[in-house]
């Protein structure tokens, strides 16, 4: 049995990255036309996406009517699909077609000023537009280093890497390890990447108001600003579907420089929030970021009542 699931893992990995190869080639209005197709078959066939996507939604935005929110999570998962399309692109395509596709960037000089005044700059980069190219804009514009954890089809991993670093990028652990590196970097002044939005491990985190609703977050930053006197900024990668991407770099809230974790971690949200104010339909709504609650936390009885999925 495990050798035919080792078989079919390999089979599985390369199916995918024989789809990287020939999507990297292809024109973003060709993507995005794929993505408007397929994305309403996933808003339709995996229950998963559709239910978790509406369900964020209905929780972010209360205010909004159903069929706007129905019709916010079917540009989401387009979104989403337009992305996974577009990994090719930003891993293998011609670096000089994947520059040239980064139209505008917006907020360079608050990591150039950083970096002027002798401080790092940590970039926190949610799950927004399409993140590798804006990975791959930052590698080939500054020393940078990021967190990496390898993906479940082992199979792809180098492939994965070769993807990020080919512009330069430091790829670290998610360990120790790879904290270490991480104020290394800071304190040579470089630029690291950080995801803000992505559930912690238990120990790892404390939960901080997202859209007004408990979200375990990590602590991660607070660590590495109070040790390093880092700028922090939020960065994305705004879509402008089939034509190409606008970077902005957006100035962090100011509490996440409060050494409290829990108000480092509320300004962390408070970033993410105004990121996705850039265009919501872009941020990746299917992640269940609500999927651990205090109740959990603290062991009280019938905790699972209080579970949004």
């Amino acid at each position: 049995m495990a050798g035919s699931e080792s078989r079919s893992t390999i089979i599985q990995a390369r199916a995918i990255a024989t789809l990287w190869r020939n999507l990297a080639g292809r024109r973003l209005a060709t993507l995005w036309r794929l993505a408007r197709l397929i994305g309403p078959l996933v808003e339709r066939l995996s229950g998963r996406e559709r239910r978790v996507t509406r369900t964020n939604l209905a929780e972010v935005y209360p205010c909004r009517s159903a069929a706007e929110r129905q019709q916010l999570a079917r540009q989401s998962l387009t979104h989403s699909t337009a992305t996974m399309l577009e990994l090719g692109f930003a891993w293998m395509g011609d670096p000089e077609r994947v520059e040239a596709a980064i139209l505008e960037v917006h907020g360079r000089e608050l990591l150039d000023e950083a970096r002027a005044e002798g401080r790092g700059v940590i970039v926190l980069a949610p799950h927004f537009g399409n993140w590798e190219v804006l990975n791959f804009w930052l590698s080939g514009h500054f020393p940078f280093t990021a967190m990496y954890e390898p993906p479940k089809l082992a199979p792809l991993d180098p492939i994965i890497r070769q993807g990020r670093e080919r512009r330069g990028a430091r790829l670290v652990p998610t360990n120790p390890r790879g904290v270490a590196a991480l104020l290394k970097a800071l304190k040579r002044t470089e630029a690291v990447g950080i995801l803000p939005d992505q559930v912690p491990s238990w120990g790892s985190g404390v939960f901080a108001p997202f859209y007004g609703r408990p979200a375990y977050t990590a602590t991660l930053l607070p660590k590495l600003v109070a040790r390093t006197e880092a700028r922090v900024v939020t960065g994305v990668a705004l879509r402008l579907p089939g034509k190409g991407f606008v970077l902005h770099f957006l100035a962090a809230d100011a509490r996440v420089y409060d050494p409290d974790e829990v108000t480092s971690a509320t300004g962390v949200n408070a970033s993410v929030e105004a990121a996705i104010a850039l265009d919501p339909a872009q941020y990746q709504w299917e992640y269940k970021r609500y999927r651990k609650t205090p109740q959990e936390a603290e062991g009280k009885p019938g905790w699972k009542r209080f579970r949004l999925y």
